[in-house]
């Protein structure tokens, strides 16, 4: 399968915001965006010409892609589905994105980034309901419990992750039980929690056309 294996850093430089894909790095003054606030490249610190509106919702769909970490044509698929369900467009393509279990694992606090989330359950160290899955992309469900593997509960890069999460905070739809390293899907995603800068309509606008 396709991902993206560049530098992290040159994907929020090109968006001129932080999208925390290296996790606490992100947080510090090492963080590239505010070393350099402007495009990576030759003609990165180039006056910019006027913007398009088209290319106003293209840049908005390639930082919530970028964010969390799909390729275009799973991002479309997404966006498919979240057209086909009843409600509003933009808030079910946000709250599909919310519910894949890589995201829920970083949310959680148990990985650093949705990288190293993604890795985590990769390699076999999360359960979903007590059963071990492998798959990223994998929706959860409300009442859905997600935990570590008992024997990966000591892994430094868990143990870590899981107590600085107080930097960022846990959503209201998760309820975490640090002790047991687990969390529950209380409810669906609410979209008031995603502090981040996201104009989904433009996202609705650039493939309603």
């Amino acid at each position: 399968m396709a991902r993206y294996t560049g530098a992290s850093c040159r994907q929020c430089r090109r968006e001129r915001l932080k999208l925390f894909l290296k996790g606490d790095r992100c947080y510090t003054d090492k963080c590239a965006v505010e070393r350099r606030a402007f495009p990576p490249g030759q003609h990165g610190q180039a006056r910019q010409r006027k913007v398009s509106d088209y290319a106003i919702q293209l840049r908005e769909k390639q930082k919530v892609r970028r964010m969390y970490g799909i390729m275009e044509g799973q991002f479309l698929k997404y966006y498919k589905e979240a057209d086909r369900l009843k409600g509003i467009t933009g808030e079910n393509l946000l709250s599909l994105l919310e519910k894949r279990l890589d995201n829920v694992v970083y949310r959680i606090g148990f990985a650093n980034s949705r990288r190293q989330s993604r890795q985590l359950v990769r390699h076999e160290h999360i359960f979903v309901n007590g059963k071990r899955v492998n798959i990223p992309s994998f929706i959860v469900s409300v009442n859905d419990v997600i935990s570590v593997r008992e024997k990966s509960q000591k892994v430094e890069a868990v143990v870590d992750s899981f107590e600085a999460v107080a930097r960022r905070g846990v959503p209201s739809w998760l309820e975490v039980d640090k002790a047991a390293f687990k969390a529950t899907v209380k409810t669906e995603p609410v979209r008031q929690e995603l502090t981040m800068p996201i104009q989904e309509q433009l996202i609705v606008e650039l493939y309603s056309k």
